[in-house]
């Protein structure tokens, strides 16, 4: 096997550097708010939705959220999501919809591994770091919180 010395390695770098495909980054952006503002559209539609029923804000904001879980993990199932995601990047990662696609996603992976063992196992293969991760900050952010402004209700 040949080794390549740094002078090659450097030159290589500039070659792809020069001649690489760039990121089409205005378009990407585009998308990314196109889809995610979409997105947004249609869980406000949903929140309005359940507002006109006479739900007060701080209920109907539960199942307008469960409802677009349901549609991201449907539109997941039927293999759209994974699309608009290649496409639309964040746009369509960020909203709730993208969380509900992390954990549809690998359970229909592994689904042919039985629903213990495949689907349960990897469930959260993905959305599970998240999850961790975003309880322990939330423990950080309470007890920063109780030691610089003191217990709730004091």
């Amino acid at each position: 096997m040949v080794e390549a010395t740094r002078e090659q390695a450097e030159d290589y770098r500039r070659l792809v550097t020069r001649f690489g495909r760039r990121p089409a980054i205005l378009r990407n952006a585009v998308w990314a708010f196109l889809v995610g503002g979409t997105i947004c559209a249609v869980g406000q539609f949903f929140l309005g939705l359940f507002l006109l029923r006479g739900m007060p804000l701080k209920e109907a904001t539960v199942p307008a959220a469960s409802t677009m879980i349901a549609i991201g993990a449907i539109l997941t199932g039927l293999g759209v999501y994974d699309k608009l995601g290649r496409r639309a990047g964040m746009g369509a990662a960020l909203p709730i919809t993208g969380f509900a696609n992390a954990i549809v996603a690998p359970a229909m992976e592994f689904r042919r591994e039985g629903l213990l063992l495949g689907v349960g196992a990897r469930l959260f293969q993905i959305a599970g770091p998240v999850i961790v991760y975003a309880l322990a900050a939330a423990l950080l952010v309470a007890v920063v919180r109780i030691l610089v402004a003191g217990p709730p209700g004091s």
